[in-house]
């Protein structure tokens, strides 16, 4: 498709996201909007269908009295309950509060009562528990809406609340659109609460024209359109998730949901998803999995299995240099991507154009790898505070290594210290209840300071080299920048889940490793120790040389003073439910450093 830098966009952006969403509904009525499971099936429902589901549960949400920028909670994992309910909100000129459905009971209250929420959506009995729980500290908290709970006096079915919408819009049948008309730009759409990688989580306040323009800068590129199939599994509970749902109503495409992580890779296969937003760590996992399965088939399969690669990268960095490809290549290139690269692309469905990365760093090797095999990933770069989208590379000009250009309409600037500064209609409102940091992160002039370290070539594309805190310096005064470390061993060795890098004013760097659950049942099938637990494998000398294997080709890619000197392999995988990961699969580093102390200071003894 061609690419289009127009930014006069900006001043034509929809009013707000409830005109948005009735516009698109407008649009594409008879088209498919969503896709979700129902037992061993896939259901589907148009646009129209969506827009009277959504219109009715809005009208519940004023049936029970809900104000203009009142806040509603959503805690539940992805599912098309959430997306309708959060669009629900939203049309009553409401703003959703998102809870992840990992978060803690104490957390969540903590959340909803910053948040004043006067009604929450609650997944299941699990959910309702928790508000069960600290009742007493909600007292803004009036009524709870479930989708699969049990119903009580204080908690209401979905089905409960579109009955009540459905009897108010036979009073009121102009309400819905009365209200998308008076809804402000600025007006507060979104309150996501950050997840978090020290202290209490902040709100970060989201306006409908931050939604809009989002959604609107990704149609205005070209790069989807209404014949595209999303699969969302992304936590909607997360600002990606939520960009992505603000994309679907400008570009109208469908969406399959299913929030099943370990669904991923299976409901590609069955869906056949043109394009999917996701976290590097899928794609971590999906080039893990892919090596050690053909590490096992082993004799010709794997050479030819590698002998395709070493060809697709050789192809790939010709096209990237502008030369041309010889005709010889050219016809060995056709035969693997026929007997090799198609089966990778099958797993994935067979029909995916691109993957958005975003939520941390991907390693440019898996990146090229995935390339090569004809499988696009464009990565991008954002944050809660700028609604997750603030550059992103083109499937025209996807430019490895770096994160993309800023979306059109937008600003990025490197400020003091490399500091990555953002300007544009994405940018937050501010802190919820935090003035303080709201002025300590917002200029007066609009630039939004990220906290990440980065650089700009010549052409506006953007490189992050890591979070600015996360940077340290060794006690010899050389600088480590622990994610560009870590991502290069996870391409490194495919058994890899977690690979920590720490020394901050120490003499050398040493690392905590984790290694993927899944790979490992495979591993220790493979070397004589089948139904062996996770912790006995992990533990055996067998595994630590394999890993130090790995660290060895680790340290022949690095710098003297970044090379790993110590290491100490964990007896089990960090998990979102331990608070060792954020939802979006981020490693909390400082509660890690907190929960090893011992571990990391017996490594320098």
């Amino acid at each position: 498709m061609p690419i289009n830098h127009d930014t006069s966009f900006v001043d034509r952006l929809p009013r707000n996201v409830a005109v948005q969403f009735h516009d698109r509904v407008e649009k594409s009525s008879a088209h498919e909007a969503y896709r979700y499971p129902q037992g061993d099936a896939w259901e589907s429902i148009t646009w129209k269908q969506t827009g009277e589901r959504v219109e009715a549960l809005a009208a519940g949400l004023l049936s029970l009295g809900l104000e203009p920028e009142q806040r509603v909670g959503i805690a539940s994992s992805t599912r098309v309950e959430w997306i309708l309910a959060d669009l629900a909100v939203m049309c009553a000129a409401g703003a959703t509060t998102t809870v992840y459905p990992s978060t803690n009971s104490e957390d969540t209250a903590y959340i909803l009562g910053d948040a004043d929420c006067r009604f929450v959506f609650a997944e299941d009995d699990t959910q309702v528990a928790k508000l069960v729980e600290h009742r007493n500290e909600l007292p803004h908290l009036e009524k709870v809406i479930t989708f699969d709970g049990a119903t009580s006096d204080w908690v209401i079915s979905l089905d409960d609340l579109a009955a009540l919408g459905t009897a108010y819009l036979a009073e009121h049948p102009d309400v819905i659109a009365e209200k998308a008309a008076a809804i402000e730009p600025d007006q507060l759409s979104t309150l996501i609460y950050t997840s978090g990688t020290t202290g209490r989580p902040k709100g970060v306040r989201l306006s409908h024209r931050s939604s809009v323009y989002e959604g609107e800068a990704i149609a205005v590129q070209n790069i989807l359109d209404e014949s595209d199939l999303q699969f969302l599994w992304l936590p909607m509970s997360h600002s990606f998730g939520k960009v992505l749902l603000s994309a679907q109503m400008a570009c109208g495409f469908a969406t399959a949901v299913d929030g099943r992580v370990e669904k991923i890779v299976d409901n590609c296969a069955e869906v056949k998803p043109t394009f999917m937003g996701a976290a590097p760590r899928i794609f971590e996992k999906a080039y893990g999995r892919i090596q050690t399965m053909q590490a096992a088939e082993g004799g010709a399969k794997e050479k030819l299995f590698h002998k395709a690669f070493a060809t697709g990268l050789e192809v790939e960095r010709l096209k990237r240099e502008g030369k041309s490809v010889p005709a010889l290549l050219k016809i060995q290139h056709g035969l693997f991507d026929k007997l090799v690269f198609s089966k990778v692309r099958a797993r994935f469905g067979g029909r995916v154009r691109f993957f958005i990365s975003g939520s941390a760093a991907l390693n440019r090797d898996i990146a090229e790898w995935f390339n090569a095999a004809g499988i696009v990933i464009l990565e991008g770069y954002g944050m809660t505070e700028n609604f997750a989208g603030a550059a992103v590379n083109h499937p025209e000009e996807n430019r490895i290594g770096t994160v993309g250009r800023a979306l059109p309409g937008s600003e990025i600037k490197i400020g003091d210290g490399d500091e990555v500064l953002i300007r544009g209609p994405h940018v937050m409102g501010g802190y919820h209840n935090l003035p303080e940091e709201t002025t300590r992160t917002l200029t007066s002039d609009g630039w939004l300071h990220t906290g990440d370290k980065g650089s700009l070539d010549a052409d506006g594309y953007l490189t992050i080299t890591g979070r600015i805190k996360e940077l340290f310096k060794t006690s010899g005064g050389k600088y480590i920048a622990p994610p560009a470390i870590e991502a290069k061993f996870k391409a490194i060795c495919p058994y890899a889940s977690q690979f920590m890098v720490f020394g901050n004013e120490r003499n050398y760097v040493i690392a905590l490793v984790t290694l993927d659950p899944d790979a490992m049942v495979g591993w220790a099938a493979e070397n004589g120790m089948e139904g062996a637990s996770y912790t006995e494998v992990v533990q055996s000398d067998a595994v630590k040389s394999m890993v130090q294997g790995y660290v060895d080709e680790l340290n022949n890619k690095l710098n003297r003073w970044e090379t790993i000197k110590k290491w100490e392999l964990l007896d089990h995988d960090l998990t979102i439910e331990s608070g060792e990961l954020t939802p979006s699969m981020k490693v909390k580093r400082s509660v890690v450093e907190d929960n090893y102390k011992d571990k990391i200071d017996a490594l320098y003894a």
